[in-house]
C-alpha cells in the first residue's frame, strides 16, 4: 500500500484486522503460514491488494470504520466460508459430547484442523463455498467423515 499520511495506520489496522480474522476463522491457515514463515508476507500482500479500494474510499472521505469494514470484506472474500468454522459448528451441534471433551481438554482447535484435513476430499467434491455451505448432502458427508474420525 502506498504510504501517505493516512495509509500507514490504515495498512497497520487492516493487517491487524486480517490477522484477527484468520485467528478466529482460519487458524489452520494461520498455523500453516507461520510454520512456513510466510505470515508477514501473506498479510502484507493481502493488504496491498486492497490499496486501490482504500485510496478510493479515502478520497470519498468515508469514515474510518466504513473504510475498514469494506476493505476487510474484500480482504476476506476468498476466505469465506470458513471450513474451520463449518466443521467446528457441525461438531458442536451434532457431536456435542465429543466437542465438549475436546474443548475442555484444550485440543479442539487441533482436532478441528485434523478434521478439515480428513474432510478435504469432500470439500473439493462439493466445491465448498458460500453458494453450497447449506447443502444437506455436504452436511451429511462431513458428518459421516467426522463420525469415522471419532471412531478411530
Amino acid at each position: 500500500m502506498k504510504k501517505n499520511k493516512e495509509t500507514p495506520s490504515l495498512a497497520n489496522r487492516l493487517t491487524s484486522l486480517l490477522h484477527d480474522y484468520l485467528l478466529q476463522n482460519h487458524p489452520d491457515l494461520l498455523i500453516a503460514l507461520q510454520e512456513d514463515h510466510r505470515l508477514t508476507h501473506y498479510l502484507r500482500s493481502k493488504v496491498d491488494s486492497v490499496q486501490e479500494l482504500c485510496e478510493t474510499l479515502l478520497a470519498e472521505n468515508r469514515p474510518p470504520y466504513v473504510i475498514e469494514a469494506l476493505c476487510l470484506e474484500e480482504l476476506t472474500r476468498d476466505l469465506r466460508p470458513s471450513r474451520f468454522e463449518y466443521v467446528r459448528l457441525l461438531l458442536e451441534e451434532e457431536f456435542e459430547g465429543d466437542y465438549l471433551l475436546m474443548k475442555n481438554s484444550g485440543i479442539l482447535t487441533y482436532e478441528v484442523i485434523n478434521l478439515i484435513g480428513a474432510c478435504e476430499p469432500i470439500f473439493e467434491v462439493f466445491a465448498f463455498g458460500e453458494e453450497n455451505e447449506e447443502s444437506r448432502e455436504l452436511k451429511y458427508a462431513v458428518m459421516g467423515m467426522i463420525a469415522e474420525y471419532l471412531e478411530r
